[in-house]
């Protein structure tokens, strides 16, 4: 879908017109497809080499203490001291810095480049030491893992000048002088070097992109990646991108730009339409290393394969012996078992799955592995082509962990597990399967086990397995009020209060027509009713009780009180557990005036309950409540 001609020339002669580089613009017309011609601008160098437009983001430098001290100006060989000239001379000319007369200034260093020639870098440690630090997040790939689904097509896109796009916040400019010999020189743009910047940058480019995000388009600072399921889908999410970064006064470099491709480096992952891979220059890098003889290599090798754990089935099992030597006062070189797991690790970067992308209605599978100090799981799912890897994980276990009885830590590893990919599962159109290859988790399938186990499958109880019929009264809060499933036949009336314990529904009826009897509430309702506001109460519009706040309001009748009581203490679920813990029942749901003093009365006039203040019951038979499942 080429461009009428006019837009093509109309954009073309305004490359000229800016004094382009003839060789510069053969360069853009030949490496940006034609369908977007019209954006030719947009890579313009001579325009990202010119003073952008103060924005509402501008970088701001604000100090929590005094000014940093004056650095020292270091002597300079020739090849540095060209280097300077050439810099302030550049960027002078840009306008991207000017002649200062701040108190404070930072020393200039050089670093060497891959091609020998030297980078200068502005030494600002002691302007970042006192500068409060914006704690903007930055992307990670682990924020993109579930959006690449159904992608296809890939473009990306690298921003020209980077932190030169943005300018400084005016009056602050004076903060970023440095010296040389020269004399005393600020910026107007965003140097490197500065703590906050890659915050301010990114801040930039979301507020410009923060509807395109994780929908066609992901940003990471200055490195742009735009992804669709078609070519002409394609086509126009590209042209938006291109669209908004004139719009924003942003440029792109034309050499950089990879366009229509079906799979692209980002974030140091290979992108595709099958999913994820490691980038094989890395992996390459890692198959060279040779064995670390002391702790700073060791800590680089680790690091850089660190990167990459995602890929690597028990990832920390395989480095165990290696992270010994990480301890203070290890001794190098390598012993022969560290030795041989750094040779093992290397290998298994060459036999690596590629990670697919997440697919919310695709079966899915949770596999969980441990030994006894490490745990490890990964996250599947099966499509037509069989059973693909999503995410691989693993963690050490905490010494307190390590004494865990068997069956504890089966269960531990698989809440881990769903802890640690909850994003993934909760998104989920259908239940997922969770394998384990230990049969001692049938140990939580027994009711006779102390009591303060019986809590540990709570974990991975999910209420939406289980689905309850709403009847025509559900007043509780809990939804879950397990004391409406108990027999009449087993609720054990008071041996001081005779009273006629009521079903459910003819209790809902006795409070409505009590409060109606009752003087201080029935206007309340009356008003309620003709729609007027009173602060606190509302009519609940299922049942027609009235509410205070989120409690059930109870008259001042007696009657209807020891009925509530009955069912959350006398009942065999409830275990007549004692004044304080009645009062937290009772609480939960309703509320009438006087019910902390007519609770304690009650309970402590009932035998069963002072017998059982602090004693845990024996655990009820709870076969006939519910039944459970669990596959091996």
């Amino acid at each position: 879908m080429d461009l009428p001609p006019s837009s093509y020339h109309d954009s073309l002669e305004e490359l000229w017109n800016e004094e382009e580089e003839p060789e510069e613009v053969e360069t853009v017309i030949k490496v940006v497809p034609s369908v977007y011609h019209q954006y030719l601008d947009v890579f313009s160098k001579v325009k990202a080499e010119k003073l952008p437009p103060h924005r509402a983001c501008d970088h701001p430098i604000e100090l929590e203490g005094s000014l940093p001290p004056v650095g020292v100006i270091y002597s300079l060989s020739k090849q540095e001291s060209d280097t300077l000239r050439a810099y302030i001379s550049e960027n002078f000319e840009k306008d991207f810095i000017r002649p200062s007369s701040s108190s404070t200034g930072a020393p200039v260093l050089f670093v060497k480049k891959k091609d020998g020639g030297l980078r200068l870098s502005v030494d600002y440690r002691k302007l970042n030491a006192v500068t409060r630090k914006n704690k903007y997040p930055v992307p990670s790939m682990n924020w993109h893992l579930n959006v690449f689904n159904g992608s296809s097509i890939f473009s990306k896109i690298d921003l020209c000048g980077a932190y030169n796009l943005l300018r400084i916040q005016e009056g602050d400019e004076h903060l970023t002088c440095f010296k040389a010999r020269y004399g005393s020189i600020e910026y107007l743009v965003m140097p490197f070097g500065l703590t906050n910047a890659p915050a301010s940058f990114q801040n930039l480019v979301n507020d410009i992109f923060k509807d395109l995000l994780n929908v066609y388009a992901v940003v990471y600072l200055d490195d742009i990646m735009v992804f669709s399921k078609s070519e002409e889908e394609h086509v126009t999410h590209v042209s938006t991108v291109l669209s908004r970064l004139r719009a924003n006064n942003l440029f792109a470099k034309a050499s950089k730009f990879l366009f229509h491709i079906s799979s692209v480096e980002y974030l140091g992952y290979i992108v595709s339409s099958e999913g994820l891979k490691m980038d094989q220059a890395k992996v390459q890098q890692i198959l060279n290393w040779s064995p670390p003889r002391n702790l700073k290599a060791l800590q680089s090798f680790l690091g850089f394969a660190n990167f990459y754990r995602r890929f690597i089935k028990n990832h920390l099992k395989k480095i165990s012996s290696l992270t010994r030597f990480l301890k203070k006062d290890s001794c190098f070189p390598l012993n022969e078992e560290a030795l041989s797991q750094f040779h093992q690790l290397k290998e298994a970067f060459t036999t690596t799955p590629v990670l697919s992308h997440f697919n919310p209605s695709l079966p899915t599978i949770v596999e969980t592995d441990a030994s006894n100090d490490l745990l490890g799981a990964v996250l599947s799912q099966v499509s037509d082509s069989g059973k693909h890897p999503i995410a691989l994980n693993s963690c050490k276990n905490i010494p307190a962990e390590l004494n865990y009885e068997i069956h504890d830590k089966e269960l531990l590893r698989i809440v881990w597990a769903l802890k640690r990919w909850r994003a993934f599962l909760l998104s989920l159109s259908s239940p997922f399967e969770v394998l384990t290859d230990h049969s001692s988790l049938q140990y939580f399938m027994s009711y006779k086990r102390p009591g303060c186990l019986a809590t540990l499958p709570d974990a991975l109880s999910c209420w939406d397995d289980v689905y309850p019929e709403r009847g025509e009264y559900f007043i509780s809060k809990n939804p879950m009020n397990f004391q409406q499933l108990i027999k009449q036949d087993e609720v054990h009336p008071s041996r001081y209060f005779a009273v006629k314990v009521e079903s459910f529904s003819n209790l809902i009826d006795s409070i409505q027509k009590k409060l109606w009897q009752d003087s201080q509430y029935s206007s309340i309702l009356e008003e309620l009713g003709q729609g007027k506001s009173i602060q606190n109460y509302s009519i609940d519009s299922s049942s027609q009780l009235l509410l205070f706040k989120d409690w059930v309001v109870v008259s001042n009748d007696p009657t209807i009180q020891l009925s509530i009581l009955q069912k959350n203490n006398d009942s065999p679920l409830a275990g007549h557990p004692g004044q304080e813990k009645t009062l937290k029942l009772v609480k939960r749901d309703f509320h009438w005036s006087g019910m902390t003093q007519f609770i304690k009365d009650y309970v402590s006039s009932y035998g069963q309950c002072s017998r059982n203040k602090n004693i845990h019951h024996k655990n009820l038979d709870s076969s006939n409540l519910f039944q459970f499942q669990m596959v091996f």
